[in-house]
């Protein structure tokens, strides 16, 4: 049996991240949520360091992480994940506000898996992250534990 693996939500915005955990909460997943409120959250999560150091849970399913976040910022962290080779084949989405060409580009650069831009109403927002939740916490067929296929 496949372990079910969190996910890891990295959101700064108070008013998001409760949109995002309620709209998640009704899609009745029964992964786990970690909250990182911002860059150095979630690298100390992946890298099981500071508030985070001895965690007991596996690697996430998906990285659903905001662009502007403080201390370091959301292309940071993707570019960090995306370099190692140990949490390279994590998927990461870029959930963000910025509608701007340049950051979806450099995202893509750096392999970000997708790039959802958060819709303004809330009914849109709401189902964009049950959505979300639901394929890579359900439907998504990640790689092997090894992140090598079993003839490689």
């Amino acid at each position: 049996m496949t372990e079910l693996r969190p996910i890891l939500l990295v959101e700064d915005s108070p008013r998001d991240l409760e949109l995002t955990l309620e709209a998640l909460k009704k899609t009745q997943l029964a992964n786990e949520i970690v909250v990182a409120r911002d860059g150095v959250e979630a690298l100390d999560f992946l890298y099981s360091r500071g508030g985070f150091a001895g965690r007991n849970l596996p690697d996430p399913a998906v990285i659903m992480l905001d662009l502007k976040l403080p201390r370091i910022d959301g292309l940071e962290v993707l570019e960090r994940v995306k370099n190692d080779a140990a949490l390279r084949h994590l998927p990461v989405v870029m959930l963000t506000s910025s509608r701007e060409e340049r950051d979806l580009v450099r995202s893509y650069q750096l392999g970000v898996n997708a790039f959802v831009v958060k819709p303004v109403s809330f009914k849109e927002f709401y189902q964009a992250i049950q959505e979300l939740g639901i394929f890579w916490a359900i439907l998504n067929e990640p790689p092997p534990a090894s992140g090598v296929g079993a003839d490689a």
